[in-house]
């Protein structure tokens, strides 16, 4: 009879995710592939075997940061030599044997499509870095989840890569060309996903209105039709997806939009800029009034969606009448909210020798812009008081009694709920905003 006592203890895997929520699902596939070696999650480090930074390469000094945190991470591996460090995500892909020549304490670097081989790489049985774009799947080669219960929110990438080669983005170096995964499996780990509690579920991808595949008798499926199959699983409640790209919004999704309840009436769609000057030195391949005319469009079909956006400030050769037109487009649209960043160049990209702009001025027409877009928010937010909207409780709040959730538009949600559990969906009437989150009541 084996001693239980005597079992070995399970090692403990620490992860650290930067970045977007691509990163957030490549981590929970790499916690799922160790977990099959023997690893469990550890939120403390310091009782980590093993040390996993996926690191994110979209914004200026993503390098720094990570060679940063490694730095930090030397006294640990001074006091446990047989800790392993791991690299992996965007940052691994784009810096590979550099990251091991400045810090030597790396064990392996690992690339984002490349990460199925983590286990083989800590067995020793793979070479130390594996950077390059495997013509297998690496889905294929991923254990399957295990049998527990989930967050009633989860990610699900279904596809990867982008071939737009916007001049400021890094992502088609770093994740290489696009790739739609099978509708079957897509369909597959939903399913698995909402039978271990799941009640909403964001797609996710690079370009993901670009996704497209083929079903089972041969015929290609677009963007719209999956997202209707989804909408056939019962249980699954809410849809979502991030991040999508306007000149992939078919009429087939905008229809969706108008068509299928369980898709959200919230859509992450970025613009960048509201010049037509910058929009082309971007090889964005829109126009502004292109934009705003797929706005409307989109708005036709589904009146209440709330829009957000990126916006690049500060791209080389902007001028003020460019910075004004992009003021004018938020103007016209009205987001919700949106994420605005001062240009950076990044080595590699068409973008990167091109004169930047003095940093003085791209500071004020970033504060310029990010006040408006502040505005806009406060009034979106504000207009839902008094609203009853459908809330998807995840976790309990710091008050007794009270949960906080998401809302159809995604907003954060405080509520005095002590009947409430993790995974419910109930109304709740709003009756204050605060800076980034509403708070509501239950309604009768």
């Amino acid at each position: 009879m084996t001693d239980d006592a005597s079992a070995p203890a399970a090692k403990k895997l620490f992860i650290k995710t930067y970045g977007c929520q691509m990163n957030v699902y490549d981590s929970q596939r790499m916690a799922e592939a160790m977990g099959a070696e023997g690893y469990v999650l550890t939120e403390d480090q310091a009782q980590a075997d093993m040390v996993l930074l996926n690191t994110c390469h979209i914004r200026e000094k993503a390098a720094e940061k990570l060679y940063s945190d490694l730095g930090r991470l030397k006294p640990l591996k001074a006091g446990k030599p047989d800790l392993k460090i791991g690299v992996a995500g965007c940052v691994a892909q784009a810096e590979g044997e550099e990251i091991i020549r400045r810090m030597p304490l790396v064990d392996l670097v690992v690339g984002p499509q490349t990460y199925h081989r983590l286990p083989a790489m800590v067995r020793g049985e793979a070479p130390r870095i594996v950077t390059d774009f495997p013509q297998e799947d690496k889905f294929d080669h991923l254990p399957a989840p295990r049998a527990t219960r989930r967050a009633p929110a989860a990610f699900l990438t279904v596809q990867e890569g982008c071939d737009k080669f916007c001049a400021f983005c890094v992502v088609p170096y770093t994740r290489g060309a696009e790739v739609s995964r099978p509708v079957e499996r897509i369909l597959r780990e939903a399913r698995d996903l909402v039978a271990r509690g799941v009640r909403e579920i964001t797609l996710l991808g690079q370009n993901v209105n670009g996704w497209h595949g083929a079903g089972a008798d041969g015929r290609e499926w677009r963007f719209g039709r999956l997202i209707r199959a989804l909408a056939d699983i019962d249980g699954l409640a809410r849809i979502r997806y991030t991040t999508s790209h306007p000149n992939d919004m078919e009429d087939d999704l905008i229809q969706a939009h108008r068509d299928v309840p369980q898709l959200m009436p919230y859509l992450h769609l970025p613009v960048q800029s509201g010049s037509d000057r910058i929009l082309k030195a971007m090889n964005r391949k829109h126009t502004a009034d292109q934009y705003l005319r797929l706005i409307d469009r989109i708005r036709e079909a589904r009146p209440d969606i709330m829009l957000t956006s990126d916006f690049i400030v500060g791209f080389p050769g902007e001028t003020d009448r460019d910075h004004e037109d992009t003021l004018r487009l938020i103007e016209r649209v009205g987001f919700g909210s949106a994420f605005s960043f001062r240009y950076s160049p990044r080595p590699g990209t068409p973008a990167y020798e091109r004169p930047e702009i003095e940093a003085a001025v791209a500071d004020a027409r970033l504060q310029e812009l990010q006040a408006l877009l502040t505005r806009q928010q406060k009034a979106a937010q504000e207009s839902m008081i008094g609203r009853t909207l459908k809330v998807l409780f995840e976790k309990p709040g710091r008050i007794d009694g009270q949960m906080v959730g998401k809302s159809d538009y995604l907003h954060s949600v405080f509520a005095e709920a002590p009947q409430a559990r993790i995974g419910d969906l109930l109304s709740v009437r709003i009756v204050e905003s605060a800076p980034n989150s509403l708070r509501g009541e239950l309604a009768a």
